[in-house]
């Protein structure tokens, strides 16, 4: 499929997926929504599929909207707002529900629509300068389709101050909330994504798909109500061919058939 702002390399398991608008930092407009959107959709129906790393073009990772985006959303009604949202919305989701282990490398700035592809990674990778930050009410307009990624990243009392006041932040403060993993000077930026990569490939890949899809079902809920779910996760996956793979391999100390190393 031919796309004109994302970039993809796919090596083995791992596809590389670089925002590709350099000249205008990786801002969204409404075809870079269209083809992560379609991305991510093929994302989920690829079974050989195991990592994504997600990451940026030129000086930073994306700076969020488009100022002619903007633009032409001055004069939008109500029901065009909605529809441009919706689409927006259903982005976010598809890039968060992907099975496979999504890594963000993060360098530059991760700026409103770019901090929120950060919160739908599973792994964020990010260079000690980047600068962060929900910027959306600086604009007079919310961060509102990438808030439930967000606020299950960094909680309720860092949202309400970082949403409100649309105040930039540092990688180290956005390690202390939980939006990103893993903080490294720029010349460790690939390294420290490759050893993420490494990790990720010696997981099981049907394990990891449904650790993460049973993630949401448990989060914030009593353990006696999501009993009959996890024991039905964990007797499901133990008697899969994975599962017993996992087993044999750890009482023989042999090396399961799924290990994969980084090309």
């Amino acid at each position: 499929m031919s796309r004109q702002f994302l970039a993809i390399e796919r090596r083995g398991p791992v596809e590389y997926v670089t925002l590709n608008r350099p000249d205008v930092r990786n801002a969204f407009n409404e075809v870079v929504i269209a083809e992560l959107t379609q991305w991510a959709r093929a994302a989920h129906a690829d079974a050989a599929l195991r990592v994504v790393v997600l990451a940026g073009a030129g000086k930073v990772f994306s700076a969020g909207a488009d100022a002619g985006w903007m633009a032409k959303m001055a004069s939008y009604s109500h029901d065009d707002n909605l529809r441009d949202a919706t689409a927006g919305a259903e982005m976010f989701q598809a890039i968060n529900t992907v099975p496979a282990i999504v890594i963000g490398r993060i360098h530059g700035a991760a700026l409103g629509g770019g901090s929120g592809l950060a919160a739908v990674c599973d792994i964020v990778v990010t260079e000690e300068a980047a600068v962060f930050g929900f910027t959306e009410t600086k604009l007079g307009i919310l961060p509102a389709m990438i808030s439930p990624y967000v606020i299950q990243k960094i909680g309720i009392s860092a949202a309400r101050e970082l949403f409100l006041t649309g105040a930039r932040f540092s990688a180290t403060r956005a390690k202390e909330i939980g939006l990103v993993h893993a903080v490294v000077p720029s010349d460790m930026l690939d390294a420290t994504v490759k050893q993420y990569v490494g990790e990720a490939l010696s997981a099981s890949p049907t394990a990891v798909a449904r650790a993460k899809a049973l993630i949401p079902r448990v989060a914030g809920r009593a353990p006696a109500e999501v009993m009959t779910i996890t024991t039905e996760a964990i007797a499901a996956q133990r008697v899969s061919p994975e599962g017993q793979d996992g087993l044999q391999a750890f009482l023989t100390k042999g090396r399961p058939g799924w290990v994969e190393e980084p090309q």
